[in-house]
């Protein structure tokens, strides 16, 4: 369990944590998303927590850590990043879904390109309108694309 799983369960948003336990929302944001850890944090900001949290700092230091990958803190299971897309995103994600399932199954897609084309091009302006982040950019390519990032 880690603390955005302790959140979802009792049905409280990031920034509601952040709002009653005074801890800054970015630090809480860090945390639900892997780039920091509970353990890296002050005894100040985990007993913030705890009180929030109506737990102790121990159980909150527990929260299990094993989902994450040890050199850099994010979660191994990347899905977060297609949480809250910009709506044209999603839709054209779930065109290019279709293109792939047809191509894959040996079938025919004759719109393949242009949702492959569309697809590339609102990944680029969602990233260069800053509503979804570089990395969250190339998860989608990867995954939806298909594209390999170079190093």
């Amino acid at each position: 369990m880690n603390l955005q799983t302790v959140l979802d369960r009792k049905g409280m948003t990031r920034y509601h944590l952040s709002k009653i336990s005074g801890v800054p929302k970015t630090t809480v944001l860090d945390i639900c998303s892997g780039k920091s850890s509970i353990e890296a944090c002050t005894a100040k900001t985990v007993m913030l927590l705890a009180n929030a949290l109506d737990c102790s700092m121990e159980e909150l230091m527990k929260l299990d850590s094993s989902n994450y990958h040890p050199q850099t803190g994010m979660p191994k299971d990347e899905t977060h990043y297609e949480r809250n897309l910009p709506s044209y995103l999603q839709l054209s994600i779930n065109q290019m879904q279709q293109s792939w399932e047809h191509l894959d199954t040996g079938k025919k897609d004759l719109h393949w390109d242009l949702n492959w084309s569309e697809l590339n091009a609102d990944i680029n302006a969602a990233e260069s309108n800053q509503e979804i982040s570089a990395d969250q950019a190339w998860y989608l390519r990867d995954k939806y694309l298909r594209m390999e990032r170079n190093s």
